[in-house]
């Protein structure tokens, strides 16, 4: 995600904050709420709600406690005023709300993060944005790699052949360095992974080849070893091609934190968001 539109985003947010005067407690209205996650009717933005609410169950919570039902007056113009439901959220029910969204969208995807984390420092909320779409890209190239895997095997029957592809792809991706002299290079572990401790763009630029390759393998119909190779060979220099010419050159790239341990820690996020979740004791009528 662009940092403007975090920038963007968090301060829409900011303005959106309420505190009970009474426990000192934030929180959200839900109309408000609609709005800063994109939902143009509130109909389709109900819905996602009632799922929030039936996570707030599932977890053991009282849906009452964090989805508060209450009534404010609006304007309708030339003095005019009428009443209409609204709904006050804690911060554990926004976070509901958020992860029953669609995360492609960077309200919510932002969203998610801004309700997850204690604090609502921006810098706090890019940092973790950015890890998790390092995690998301991991997980994705998992599912490029699994596919590949299968395809080869499929077609080659040898359960070897996987390794020394995705090998030679490796080689090709960082410069003729080989998969274990990026390993030893970024002191990665002999029983990880070299993609768990890759940044974010590098992972992106395996699974972008991966992508091609699995497409062009099944488009051209590729049966044999030598000729599954030459096609990730090549699909990993063109993916370099187009990082060098961007100037970014995969083998010179710093290693990123150990993605176990950086799920590990978002997952311990999460957790504490649980733990904090107080009840909402909130009466508005405006």
């Amino acid at each position: 995600m662009e940092k403007d539109i975090i920038v963007r985003l968090h301060k829409d947010f900011e303005k959106s904050v309420y505190k009970d005067q009474e426990n000192g407690l934030e929180f959200w209205l839900a109309r408000e709420l609609q709005e800063l996650l994109g939902y143009a009717r509130w109909e389709n933005f109900a819905k996602v709600v009632e799922k929030a609410k039936m996570a707030c169950k599932t977890a053991g919570f009282e849906a009452k406690d964090h989805f508060r039902d209450i009534t404010k007056m609006v304007s309708l113009g030339l003095g005019a005023e009428r009443e209409i439901e609204d709904i006050a959220l804690t911060r554990y029910a926004c976070y509901l709300i958020a992860q029953n969204g669609d995360s492609s969208k960077d309200q919510i995807a932002f969203a998610q993060t801004y309700f997850a984390v204690q604090t609502r420092k921006q810098e706090i909320i890019e940092q973790r944005i950015e890890q998790i779409e390092r995690l998301g890209a991991r997980k994705k190239l998992s599912l490029s790699e699994k596919e590949l895997s299968g395809i080869i095997y499929e077609r080659l029957a040898d359960e070897k052949s996987f390794a020394r592809i995705r090998s030679k792809g490796d080689s090709a991706l960082f410069g003729g360095k080989t998969t274990e002299q990026m390993k030893n290079k970024l002191n990665i572990p002999k029983s990880r992974a070299l993609a768990d401790f890759l940044p974010t763009i590098t992972i992106k630029a395996k699974d972008f080849a991966n992508e091609i390759t699995n497409f062009n393998i099944k488009r051209d119909d590729l049966r044999t070893e030598a000729g599954i190779a030459k096609e990730h060979v090549k699909n990993n220099q063109g993916v370099r091609k187009l990082l060098v010419n961007r100037n970014i050159k995969p083998e010179e790239l710093p290693p990123a934190e150990d993605i176990k341990k950086l799920e590990r820690k978002l997952t311990s996020e999460q957790k504490k968001l649980l733990a904090k979740a107080k009840p909402l004791d909130v009466k508005r009528n405006e």
